[in-house]
């Protein structure tokens, strides 16, 4: 869906699956001081929104999601996968209960596979899945930000801001009241600086949760069955993942950024040595440069110098080995 925030001053369109809201309004790196200093507002109004009603959703949702949901507490926020049989990441959810309903955001054209799925988990349960992406809209504040929440809006917040679901049609009014706007990309910067996977960029079709450090915050270790527990349990017990999560520092000097994919080299061996990884998110940080996220094989040395195309990278430790 295309955002009416694309009609601000300076605003360029982001590409790919964030198409239909802003990159950028012209100022990357002032709109990325902006959201470190907690003011302003990111419009994340392209997410899917998909919504679950009825009495029995928490321990419905509790028996398909990886996240432990039969207790969440009213207004407490969360994050929970779907998993295939396999044990790989094929959703993930931020959720939040209202005390009537979960709320949930998820990737940019995602929410349709996601909710037939649901649907098809029904049976006899007393709840109801709808898509709300036609008229909610995601806002995301960040940590700090003392921009007021509209009376009726659902909040969910973290340690790294508030998500609104903000009704569609209250957008621009909003975006009047408590600029100034950030891009997509700021956001992103942010995102990567702090360690944070998102589903489709550091995830492939093979991709378990051990890899990106998603166990604990967003899969439960001490919950009942649910799909692909098999293959979590067996990581978590007998073994180790085959991929880790790692940040990157890399060098400034270059122009370009290295793409989503670009293969990852010991830096001793140059890029006709073996591919130990690659790269899954890369940004320009505002104080940290160039930056960026990639897959590596476990047993890569920590301390190890890596090359990605024609860009040295030297590695920090996400996801111990």
């Amino acid at each position: 869906m295309k955002s009416p925030l694309l009609s601000l001053p300076g605003a360029v369109p982001a590409e790919g699956v964030d198409e239909g809201v802003a990159a950028h309004y012209g100022e990357l790196f002032r709109e990325q001081r902006a959201l470190a200093d907690g003011t302003g507002f990111v419009d994340l109004s392209h997410r899917g929104v998909v919504t679950v009603t009825g009495s029995d959703r928490l321990s419905w949702l509790h028996l398909l999601l990886t996240q432990h949901l039969s207790e969440l507490p009213v207004g407490q926020a969360t994050e929970a996968l779907i998993l295939s049989a396999n044990g790989h990441i094929e959703h993930h959810l931020s959720l939040v209960d209202d005390g009537e309903t979960v709320w949930a955001h998820v990737e940019p054209g995602t929410q349709d596979a996601l909710i037939a799925y649901l649907e098809s988990m029904k049976f006899f349960y007393r709840v109801e899945v709808a898509d709300r992406t036609e008229d909610i809209a995601v806002v995301h504040l960040p940590a700090g930000s003392i921009a007021p929440v509209p009376e009726g809006v659902v909040v969910r917040e973290t340690a790294h801001g508030r998500d609104l679901f903000l009704p569609r049609a209250d957008l621009e009014a909003y975006a009047e009241g408590n600029g100034p706007a950030a891009g997509l990309l700021a956001y992103e910067a942010l995102r990567v600086e702090t360690h944070r996977p998102r589903l489709g960029f550091e995830t492939d079709h093979r991709t378990i949760p051990h890899e990106l450090g998603w166990i604990g915050s967003a899969v439960h270790l001490q919950k009942g069955c649910y799909r692909g527990q098999e293959t979590v349990a067996r990581v978590q017990n007998l073994g180790k993942p085959p991929r880790r999560l790692v940040f990157l520092h890399l060098d400034g000097s270059e122009v370009h950024l290295p793409v989503a994919g670009t293969p990852l080299h010991l830096a001793s061996e140059g890029v006709e040595g073996r591919k130990l990884g690659f790269i899954t998110t890369a940004v320009r940080h505002h104080e940290l440069g160039p930056i960026a996220l990639g897959l590596v094989k476990r047993n890569v040395p920590l301390d190890a110098g890596l090359i990605a195309g024609d860009t040295a990278a030297a590695q920090e430790v996400v996801v111990e080995p």
